[in-house]
């Protein structure tokens, strides 16, 4: 029930009409008196309940009231605060005479209000300011001695249409004495030229953080907050859903670069990173395509409603949308923005509605969520239907109908301010309609009063900071089912985030921000390491029985003969190379990152001393078989004088060398972990998680290098014994009498390393075929080593016994006998030799006779023919009978004559 009191004219004094501060108590506020002429609105109170209390509860509102013409100057509604007052108390409520609007002279602002294009505000924002000048006009307490007036155009929020406008508007009659424009790119441009004019300028749809220069923009004032103001609630979001990688896409225009720079300045203090940042001018396709290359699912989109569409069709031709993506958009577009007829794209609407669904918008709040009165004596909820009623089309369908409360608001701001510039509140003012574009005072004490604006518009608390931008709360919206939902609201003045926990989620929870990737190791398949570690042991096994009969068959003069000593390295070399096996195959499946160096340096020195021994003495024979009976004819008596103890310094330098390089590269550059990274693996199941293998190898910093020098050595140790092996094939020798055997191995032993060496640096990445050729070749080679060395051994002591008949003459003569025979058999090669150089004596002896005779014939055919001979001369008949040949029997040598 509303009942209007009038009180008495004797209540209060003239003029005193809500200048009294009641005191202030916890009960509420104080009753306070009409103005002069006037009465109050109690709402909800009858005459007696008003006469019967003092006090009014917190969030009262009284309402002022004039007799007949009179109108109302000043606050029309004060409404009581928590601390006891109520609010405006510092300016009076007068009820004085109406100013015919006849007498009353205009004041012009020129605007340009955007229809169309990126951002057609000017749809709801005109008629919202249209509806603000007639309140204003109304108002007989706010410039009671002007009108305000509006000249429009439409500048399409294109920077050169609205030149020509801009143009128009200053050099034709009338003088307009603020300038409003709206898109941030035309805001550029009239902020820009407007101090050239003394001309303020207010804006109500820019949000460029670029228009907070004050050197660059000094006249320029707005009641839309700047963009940066959506960058600490981004930042915020982030941090509260645990989102430390984002990517960004934007137009290339300055409000959403300087935009996009700020954001990029707050993500890095607070430890987020800007992985990918992309921009286009026209076309989005390649950007959006770059952001699904490089899996961006954190994605803030800056943009304008009608690129934004453009966006979006790309979006849902490459399926960048879904349960692993979040798209942060603007805020102001029109709730049906996606639903909207767009001939430039070739999406329909069920493929945009399913590619923006769940996108996330952070809004300046630009309607007070608070259902309480503004300056103007409505409520936001009242300016929503009293413009809702004024607009052509279906506030959904009506661009910038979220801003039209700033633009409604702005005409406020600049009617208090012009009304504080004019003298207005009731001190001495200066002429508004003596504004020109070159008086700089009257521009100055508007700049002043604009500056000072405080009040409640139906936006909520209208007030500029030291830039000009408007303070405000941001309002955190999610599209949920086609439909925006409010989830939360952000104070970033106070780091206060008001969160309904209403957000909705495609996948249930809010996805990551990069696909989780789990990082595995490739370790050696256990099948295969069993195996091979299982022929390698029987491999040892064999090599210890070979070992063990060549130890024990030591004193058989066959055994004597192949240089048991040298074939004893030989099995033990091939029991190292087959042990190295084991440390091969132990991986992080086996041990600790701790002992992989360790099995790293098991590995080489196994192998190294394995292939040194084995290999080394097999070519140590072969070498000494190649130098010894390949020798040239005067040099053949070397081949008598073979000492076992050049074998052994052979094997120990090979051995040496080998221990001296493995030696100084584990002390230099030591063999230690290393991780093999390869490309992400997508499993087959549909989950937001990728498989980064990973593998473990031994190496160190210069390997290259140390491998060249290890296998470069190799190399030529297994190709010269290759050679000699193939040089010694048809040489025949009781000293070695297993030489063939030993030139089969090597030719084995090489082939088999020769080819193995570099498959397995090929497959080096693939653990399992790397790990079974370097495995089976070792356990081959050392197979055909053992078999070809040591078994036809075995089988001709058993088959022939001579194992037995040897041990039983041992048994019975001692070791006595086989000292005589080595006596017996050094005199007989003694005595051969003898026998050779006699007939070397001999063979030459002959030839040099022969020559005689050939010599001493061509002199005797050269002569002339001789004197009759002497018939009573007896003379022999011809040269003496010379010998042939020699002959040798035994000791003996005989001539045989002709």
């Amino acid at each position: 029930m509303l009942l209007l009191l009038l009180a008495p004219l004797f209540l209060s004094p003239p003029g005193a009409g809500g200048a009294q501060t009641p005191n202030a108590t916890s009960e509420g506020c104080q009753i306070i008196h009409p103005p002069w002429e006037g009465g109050i609105r109690y709402r909800g109170l009858t005459r007696d309940q008003v006469k019967a209390i003092s006090f009014l509860p917190v969030d009262y509102e009284i309402e002022y009231v004039c007799r007949g013409e009179r109108e109302v100057v000043g606050p029309k509604v004060r409404k009581c605060l928590a601390n006891g007052s109520w609010t405006d108390m510092d300016t009076p409520s007068r009820c004085v005479n109406r100013t015919p609007h006849s007498e009353r002279r205009a004041v012009y602002i020129g605007a340009l209000f955007p229809m169309s294009g990126g951002w057609p505000g000017g749809q709801a924002c005109q008629p919202a300011v249209e509806m603000a000048l007639e309140d204003v006009n109304s108002r007989r307490d706010i410039l009671p001695d002007y009108e305000l007036k509006l000249i429009h155009h439409d500048s399409k929020c294109d920077p050169g249409q609205a030149t020509k406008y801009l143009y128009e508007l200053l050099y034709n009659d009338p003088i307009k004495i603020i300038l409003m424009p709206g898109c941030s790119s035309v805001s550029t441009l009239v902020a820009e030229a407007a101090r050239m004019w003394n001309l303020i300028v207010l804006s109500y749809g820019s949000s460029s953080p670029a228009l907070s220069n004050r050197q660059r923009f000094p006249t320029f004032f707005r009641t839309h907050p700047s963009a940066t103001l959506h960058n600490p609630t981004r930042v915020k979001l982030f941090e509260k859903w645990g989102w430390k990688k984002i990517a960004t896409i934007q137009q290339t225009t300055e409000v959403f670069t300087s935009t996009l720079d700020d954001l990029e300045e707050r993500v890095k203090e607070a430890g987020i990173e800007i992985t990918f940042r992309q921009s286009f001018f026209s076309d989005p396709a390649v950007p959006v395509k770059n952001l699904k290359r490089q899996d961006a699912r954190i994605i803030v989109g800056l943009f304008y409603e009608t690129e934004a569409r453009k966006v979006f069709c790309e979006v849902y031709k490459e399926r960048l949308f879904g349960k692993k993506y979040v798209w942060f958009l603007i805020g102001w577009y029109a709730d049906n923005w996606f639903k909207t007829y767009d001939p430039s794209i070739n999406c329909t609407v069920d493929e945009m509605t399913e590619a923006v669904e769940g996108h996330i918008t952070t809004e300046i709040v630009m309607l007070n969520p608070a259902n309480t009165r503004s300056i103007s004596n409505m409520t936001s909820q009242e300016f929503v239907e009293k413009l809702t009623k004024r607009l052509k089309r279906h506030p959904e369908e009506t661009g910038g109908f979220q801003e039209a409360p700033l633009a409604y608001d702005a005409i406020w701001a600049l009617a208090l301010a012009l009304n504080k510039t004019s003298g207005g509140g009731g001190r001495s003012g200066v002429r508004l309609e003596d504004f020109n574009y070159n008086n700089q005072t009257i521009t100055d004490q508007i700049y002043r009063a604009m500056n000072s604006s405080s009040f409640e518009g139906v936006s909520g608390h209208v007030v500029f900071d030291a830039s000009g931008s408007r303070m405000a709360w941001t309002l955190i919206e999610q599209l949920q089912g086609g439909s925006y939902k409010k989830i939360g609201y952000y104070d970033s003045t106070k780091d206060d985030l008001s969160w309904s926990k209403t957000d909705k989620w495609i996948g249930g929870l809010p996805p990551a921000d990069r696909t989780l990737v789990i990082e595995t190791f490739r370790f050696l398949s256990q099948k295969l390491f069993i195996s091979v570690s299982v022929l390698s042991s029987l491999g040892i096994v064999l090599a210890v029985v070979c070992l063990s009969f060549n130890i024990y068959n030591s004193h058989v003069r066959y055994i004597q003969n192949s240089q048991p000593s040298l074939n004893n390295l030989t099995a033990v070399g091939c029991s190292l190379a087959l042990a190295a096996v084991f440390p091969l195959g132990l991986d992080g499946h086996h041990i600790g990152r701790s002992q992989f160096p360790f099995v790293c340096q098991a590995r080489l020195w196994l192998l190294g001393l394995g292939f040194s021994l084995g290999y080394g003495s097999m070519f140590t024979k072969i070498w000494w078989v190649h130098t010894v009976f390949t020798k040239k004819e005067e040099k053949k008596e070397w081949r008598k004088t073979l000492e076992p103890w050049k074998l052994y310094a052979t094997v120990g330098l090979l051995v040496g060398v080998d221990v001296l390089t493995l030696a100084i590269w584990q002390i230099v550059d030591p063999l230690h972990r290393t991780i093999e990274t390869f490309a992400k693996e997508e499993p087959k199941e549909d989950i937001d998680v990728s498989i980064l293998p990973k593998l473990e190898h031994c190496s160190s910093r210069k390997m290259s290098t140390w491998l060249g020098i290890f296998y470069g050595y190799k190399g030529l140790l297994l190709l010269l014994g290759i050679f000699l092996a193939y040089e010694t094939k048809s040489v025949s020798t009781e000293k070695i009498n297993d030489h063939r055997a030993v030139g089969m191995a090597i030719y084995n032993v090489a082939v088999l390393c020769l080819i193995t060496a570099p498959v397995t640096m090929v497959l080096s990445s693939q653990q399992d075929a790397a790990f079974a050729f370097a495995s089976l070749a070792i356990v081959f080679s050392s197979y055909i080593t053992l078999v070809v060395l040591f078994v036809p051994k075995m089988r001709r002591l058993i088959t022939r016994g001579e194992w037995q008949s040897e041990a039983q003459d041992t048994m019975k003569t001692g070791s006595s006998t086989n000292n005589h025979e080595e006596e017996k058999s050094r005199l007989l090669e003694k005595e051969n030799r003898e026998l050779e150089k006699i007939i070397a004596e001999k063979e030459e002896r002959v030839s040099e006779l022969r020559h005689q005779l050939q010599s001493r014939q061509q002199l005797r055919s050269r002569r002339p023919p001789p004197t009759p001979p002497d018939p009573s001369a007896s003379l022999p008949r011809g040269p003496p009978e010379l010998p042939d040949r020699l002959s040798c029997d035994g000791s003996r040598v005989h001539l045989l004559y002709k």
